[in-house]
């Protein structure tokens, strides 16, 4: 199942301040986890215009995801791809992965069609 959260949280040199909007999702993402979905996880962090900015990876967010809920969160270092793809398709029911930011690609903020049928293309629902 391919989730959009808004984990667009604050960061001070790669470290989350503010884990709110994180912890406002877990009871969906638990709910999901508990019912055996496969969870997609995708969100954007901050504006790297199109662009890989270290600064703006979601490693961080997968991190305390999985803190927070006590199970891995497998973060994938990008958000489509053969290599997402493969990823997706190994997962087991229950388990989590993280895409990378989707804003490292300029088709996110361009409503790119393409783009969204490749990130529609990796869930079901």
């Amino acid at each position: 199942m391919l989730v959009r959260v808004d984990f667009n949280v604050p960061l001070e040199g790669g470290r989350i301040v503010d884990d709110t909007r994180i912890r406002e999702a877990i009871p969906t993402i638990q709910n999901l986890v508990e019912r055996s979905a496969r969870v997609i996880l995708m969100t954007h962090l901050g504006r790297p215009d199109g662009q890989v900015d270290e600064a703006y990876r979601t490693t961080p967010l997968a991190q305390r995801l999985s803190e927070l809920m006590g199970r891995p969160v497998r973060h994938l270092d990008d958000c489509v791809g053969p290599s997402v793809e493969a990823a997706v398709k190994a997962m087991r029911d229950g388990e989590m992965v993280m895409l990378e930011n989707v804003r490292f690609h300029q088709g996110e903020t361009k409503n790119d069609p393409d783009f969204a049928r490749q990130l529609a293309a990796l869930g079901e629902l």
